[in-house]
């Protein structure tokens, strides 16, 4: 009677492969209308499969029928959250076996820090202070070599005096966002996505695109407002609060490490 509460090793595999994979859908939908779709749908998918496992014939063909025969309309409804999805699963970097194992962080104790995160928050608090513009995006484990083809690319060691003259208000380069990898800025004037999230009326381009990039991957982004000054640091699609540069400092440290 109880059998389909035997569970083996395979089928915590199982339930642990989908969990992650839900989760990740769920980042990814996050602050969207298609969220309500989703969870609806997790909700009706949930009730077929108890139907299934309790053998409530009836009630479990007619749900099956709706799951199976609603696949198309999914593929209609969802089009752009699932052409965002495979793009960051696209540019996720596992060409070597070393980038392999960066991906599961859970199996490293620590990362290497090889940014200059002092410079970086210096420079920003001088762009705070002549109301300087500003978009940095620092990679992590998520490979932004798609974000890098849509900027001008380049490979120059972070300092300040560059990155002032990128962001440099009569400068061509200043316009877009910069991308950092390891302790190089690789791209500049770069063209992010925009997010798709309900934002206040004070929140500008940057700050949409900030938010943008950091929901479609892991990467770091710091931002100054060119209106009001303001430093923001944005990660997994949220503003993160600090109090002070030195809590900034150990922020990006801590989510790099």
């Amino acid at each position: 009677m109880f059998q389909f509460l035997q569970f083996s090793f395979i089928d915590v595999l199982d339930i642990l492969l989908v969990a992650f994979l839900l989760y990740n859908v769920y980042k990814l939908l996050k602050g969207t209308v298609a969220i309500n779709i989703f969870i609806g749908i997790a909700i009706v998918f949930l009730i077929y499969k108890v139907t299934e496992a309790l053998n409530m014939e009836m009630l479990s063909s007619l749900l099956g029928n709706l799951i199976s025969g609603g696949a198309i309309a999914l593929i209609i409804i969802f089009h752009p959250e699932m052409r965002k999805f495979l793009l960051m699963l696209g540019s996720t970097n596992l060409k070597t076996k070393k980038n392999f194992i960066k991906q599961l962080k859970f199996l490293k104790a620590e990362i290497a820090i090889d940014l200059d995160v002092e410079t970086i928050v210096n420079v920003c608090e001088k762009f705070k202070s002549s109301k300087t513009g500003a978009l940095i995006v620092i990679e992590r484990n998520s490979n932004l070599e798609f974000l890098q083809e849509r900027g001008d690319l380049m490979n120059v060691e972070v300092n300040g005096p560059i990155l002032e003259s990128i962001f440099f208000k009569n400068s061509p380069l200043h316009d877009g966002a910069v991308v950092i990898k390891g302790n190089y800025i690789v791209a500049t004037r770069v063209v992010l996505p925009l997010s798709d999230k309900q934002l206040p009326s004070r929140f500008g381009l940057r700050h949409r695109a900030a938010i943008g990039v950091s929901e479609k991957t892991d990467a770091i982004c710091i931002l100054v407002s060119e209106e009001t000054g303001e430093i923001s640091f944005v990660v997994d699609g949220e503003f993160k609060l600090y109090s002070s540069s030195s809590e900034l400092q150990e922020k990006i440290r801590m989510y790099l490490s």
